[in-house]
């Protein structure tokens, strides 16, 4: 059922507005309201997946209940009654947000063309939030803990920046996680987020997968290339274990830092990019520098937010909510029933040395999902969680 709300000010035109709907598609569930103010009150307290509105209305005329609703519930696509004089006027509140407008009397196709186009719209945003959810719970940071707990909180703090964040940890403790929040929870979510695993990249190759290159810049350059940088541009670019990266890659990196510039290998032109810097290592970057491996600059350039991410050894309260997350996970991509984990099973899992940490974890998690019985036992675990 789609509801459409009809604002108009003149009965005769509302009347006809709503036969129209009503009788075209038996799907569209229509309402009416004499006014602008009380169209807002029907929005704020309904939902609504489209919104027809004049523009000549008492009270609140129809730009104003525009701009009203792209503050409430922006997602709702609203379509604008002009009357003659009022075409230049409906024109603007295309630029308002609005998605279309209709003149009186209204023409029968172009208006059900319209409100059809207008609830497509409407469905697409919907599926896209849905995507969104679903792209940010692939990323959920589970955990109650103190450590966790704090992390949350500076994520909250700096996200809406652009202040630059070096995440530091052991392996496998989700350090992805905490870039992939920084993005989703900042002004650039829109944009791209790139990620770089600089330990993967050659040396040789590193410059090339970050600025990109131009044709003949070495033996395989058969073409001009776009960068990780230019790819990221107007969103993040996430750098992990950038204590890997050559010293030649990262005086590049800091010019980019320094001035947002950089210039594809085999090029002296500058392009221009705006992009957040994130970088995650599980290295002693401070160890680094001491022994000429990191260049210091950078690390102050990069190291504006530290973010320590604990071991799964520090943080052991969050064993249980891991393991539950974990078990439903599994059974979702294996399209088999979530096991439940006896007490004396979390409890000894809780008392494991885990030095490969959440990763680590979880293959184990799945291991005694696949291997256990019913209820995994602490017997179960003695026998397939071993190292």
């Amino acid at each position: 059922m789609s509801k459409i709300l009809v604002i108009e000010d003149e009965a005769a035109i509302r009347r006809v507005l709503v036969k129209i709907l009503s009788e075209e598609n038996d799907t569209y569930q229509v309402e009416e309201a004499e006014d602008g103010l009380l169209g807002i009150e029907k929005i704020k307290n309904d939902d609504y997946d489209l919104v027809l509105c004049d523009i000549k209305m008492p009270k609140m005329d129809g730009v104003e209940v525009l701009e009203a609703v792209k503050k409430i519930k922006p997602e709702i696509p609203i379509v604008m009654i002009s009357g003659h004089g009022d075409l230049d006027t409906a024109v603007n509140t295309m630029r308002l947000g609005a998605f279309d407008y209709i003149s009186k009397p209204p023409d029968l196709n172009r208006l059900l063309n319209t409100v059809r186009n207008a609830l497509d719209k409407k469905e697409l945003v919907v599926e896209n939030k849905i995507l969104k959810r679903k792209v940010s719970k692939k990323y959920e940071m589970i955990g109650e803990s103190k450590a966790i707990s704090q992390i949350k909180d500076i994520i909250d703090k700096v996200a809406p920046t652009d202040a630059r964040v070096l995440i530091t940890g052991p392996n496998g403790t989700g350090k992805e996680l905490v870039a992939h929040w920084l993005h989703e929870k900042s002004s650039r979510a829109k944009g791209n987020l790139i990620e770089v695993n600089c330990a993967a990249i050659p040396s040789e190759l590193i410059e090339s997968e970050l600025f990109g290159h131009v044709k003949g810049a070495f033996t395989s350059a058969n073409k001009d290339r776009a960068g990780k940088f230019e790819a990221a541009n107007g969103g993040t670019i996430f750098l992990d274990e950038i204590g890997d990266m050559s010293l030649s890659a990262q005086a590049k990196v800091l010019r980019a830092l320094q001035e947002n510039r950089i210039q594809r290998v085999g090029s002296d032109k500058d392009i221009k990019v705006d992009v957040r810097v994130v970088a995650a290592t599980n290295k002693n970057l401070k160890k680094e520098i001491e022994e000429g491996r990191f260049r210091e600059d950078l690390y102050h350039r990069l190291a504006v937010i530290l973010v320590k991410v604990p071991a799964l050894n520090d943080r052991r309260d969050d064993i249980p909510l891991l393991v539950n997350h974990f078990s439903k996970k599994i059974a979702d991509e294996q399209g088999i029933a979530k096991k439940a984990f006896s007490g004396k099973a979390i409890k000894l899992l809780q008392e494991y040395d885990w030095t490969g940490n959440i990763r680590e974890l979880r293959n184990v998690v799945e291991r005694l999902i696949i291997l256990g019985g019913k209820e995994v036992s602490e017997q179960d675990v003695k026998l397939f969680a071993s190292k």
